[in-house]
């Protein structure tokens, strides 16, 4: 199931839930400007940011992807299935692509906490 140490090629999972947020176009330059929001990055960017050092320390567990093939899958992923996702949008879709991928987190514990951000927001 995991991707060979160096390699770039594209993991072939299909992941429909974000297959689906492609399709929804909530990047966030258009959502900052749909709620007035001045800040050019997205507030969770931290996030993203902190939780790619988390798995850079963990990654000799099996199934976590070390620093480079984390990156060489981002970069194949943005590349073809996220292309029409602009940075960091793709950085944060080909990690979860690749996470689920790998089974690190299975697609229906993906939905159930995208879920669970949502109702936050929206509460």
């Amino acid at each position: 199931m995991a991707a060979e140490g160096g390699g770039s090629s594209v993991p072939d999972t299909d992941v429909a839930v974000l297959r689906e947020i492609v399709t929804q176009n909530q990047v966030w330059p258009r959502m900052a400007a749909k709620y007035g929001v001045d800040n050019p990055v997205p507030p969770w960017k931290t996030s993203l940011d902190g939780l790619c050092d988390a798995l850079d320390h963990c990654a000799s567990d099996a199934d976590v992807p070390d620093f480079r093939a984390r990156r060489d899958e981002e970069d194949a992923l943005s590349a073809t299935l996220y292309s029409g996702l602009p940075y960091p949008e793709s950085q944060l879709v080909s990690l979860a692509h690749s996470l689920v991928r790998r089974g690190v987190i299975t697609e229906p514990e993906l939905i159930q906490r995208l879920s669970a951000v949502r109702a936050r927001l929206e509460g």
